[in-house]
């Protein structure tokens, strides 16, 4: 496993451009199975989580290569609906996104239960549901979701609770089923609204007539297209809060200030300097931090992804916060590591919000908790960590350049998945990184 060696204390300053956002990338990826000509996508991350997909594309007789620093190119005029490893789905969520995609091109598929991030139980059950509304015979088989359809049929299907993939995997077969589609209570992230605009770009009829409804026109078949992946919101936030929390100064160059609105309001009333235009934004600390209440929502409310990070800004202000995670289940494990390392945290469990929690009531565990009392301006002290998940990852190495004294991590490659190049760019904005010897490994 991956070690780097972290040493606090330096406020980190500069520029940095922000990559492509992971979470439209991939399921991009899977949206271009749908047409049999080529599609090109420019600003694609170079992260281990598109590598992972571009493997699992070949296995279905798809050309999904490189043609420019940030630009893939892919070619799926052969498509054949083979089945995948589960070792393959096991290490991306997003792979089970082709299921849709196969069955409108193919008429089968067979994809396995997919892995990802270990933040809670995160079943498929909405994503599955969907399909069946389109005729869709679909039964599960030893780890693999088996599904037929001669011609995918248009319907109307409500989400009983908000799911970003569930939309998007409902988009993906509606777009070439016959008849009209709708989705009521459908995710409206940017993620999503990118995604719809590579598929109209292709030939597809989406409308959102309303904040959370989506009507799709079937269409007979779709076309090349050659589409520019909107930036990271998640990096851009990942990187603000780097800067508020070290003390420091950085340009977040190419972040969207309207993606970042929830998090970039929250940073405002923490006390944090920030900068908005066309170009990007700069986010520098401006003296004393100051507590605030944050909690998680789909969008457009505080995204769930910069919770954690957050978090260890919150260690570093003036008085009580409250974090209450509504998203998934069991996202707040990370806060074991940041007590050890002399933060003040307890976790417990609030009333629900008046709206409810955001996840299917059998996924919760009495163990779980869903909020965080942070009480802060407590000094880190440097530790040996150990990464858990992706963004957990980010959120241990924010807390080690806050640190007094050495860190070292293991478990860097969950960061890898989703940031590119993310240790060497916290490098040139000042970090004190290196790469920790085989020996130094914590036990």
């Amino acid at each position: 496993m991956r070690t780097i060696r972290v040493s606090g204390g330096t406020p980190l300053r500069g520029e940095v451009r922000i990559a492509g956002a992971k979470n439209a990338a991939l399921k991009m990826m899977a949206a271009a199975l749908l047409t049999e000509e080529e599609v090109l996508l420019s600003n694609v991350p170079r992260i281990s989580d598109v590598k992972v997909m571009s493997g699992l594309l070949q296995t279905l007789n798809v050309q999904a290569e490189w043609c420019g620093p940030h630009t893939l190119r892919i070619f799926a005029g052969d498509l054949r609906p083979a089945r995948f490893g589960i070792e393959v789905a096991a290490k991306i969520r997003a792979s089970f996104l082709v299921l849709a995609p196969l069955l409108a091109r193919c008429g089968t598929a067979s994809v396995p239960n997919p892995g990802g991030d270990r933040i809670g139980h995160r079943p498929v059950d909405r994503l599955v549901e969907g399909l069946r509304g389109f005729g869709v015979n679909l039964e599960y088989d030893e780890a693999y979701y088996n599904a037929e359809c001669p011609r995918l049929a248009g319907c109307e299907y409500t989400f009983i609770k908000n799911s970003h993939t569930g939309t998007e995997h409902q988009l993906l077969a509606a777009v070439l089923a016959e008849g009209r589609s709708v989705i009521h209570n459908a995710a409206q992230e940017p993620e999503v609204d990118d995604l719809i605009a590579m598929l109209n770009s292709m030939g597809a009829r989406i409308s959102r007539p309303a904040p959370r409804t989506l009507v799709i026109e079937g269409v007979q078949r779709l076309y090349g297209t050659h589409h520019t992946v909107m930036p990271d919101r998640i990096e851009a936030g990942t990187f603000a809060t780097i800067a508020a929390a070290t003390d420091g100064d950085i340009f977040l160059d190419g972040a969207n200030p309207v993606h970042m609105a929830p998090l970039l309001e929250k940073l405002r009333e923490a006390g944090v300097g920030v900068e908005t235009s066309t170009e990007g934004v700069r986010v520098r600390r401006d003296g004393d931090l100051t507590a605030v209440n944050v909690t998680t929502r789909p969008h457009p409310g505080f995204m769930t992804d910069w919770q954690a990070p957050f978090v260890v800004l919150l260690t570093q202000a003036r008085g009580e916060s409250v974090v209450h995670e509504t998203i998934f289940p069991n996202r707040l494990g990370y806060t074991d590591q940041l007590n050890e390392m002399g933060a003040d945290i307890e976790l417990f469990n609030p009333a629900p919000p008046e709206w409810g929690y955001n996840w299917n009531e059998a996924d919760d565990l009495p163990t779980y908790r869903h909020a965080a009392r942070i009480r802060g301006c407590t000094p880190l002290t440097a530790r040996d960590l150990v990464i858990p998940d992706l963004r957990a990852g980010a959120t241990l190495i924010i807390a080690a350049l806050c640190a007094d004294g050495t860190s070292h991590i293991s478990g860097v490659h969950w960061v890898e998945r989703g940031y590119e190049h993310f240790i060497d760019r916290l490098r040139l904005l000042g970090g004190q990184i290196e790469e920790s010897f085989p020996a130094e490994v914590p036990a």
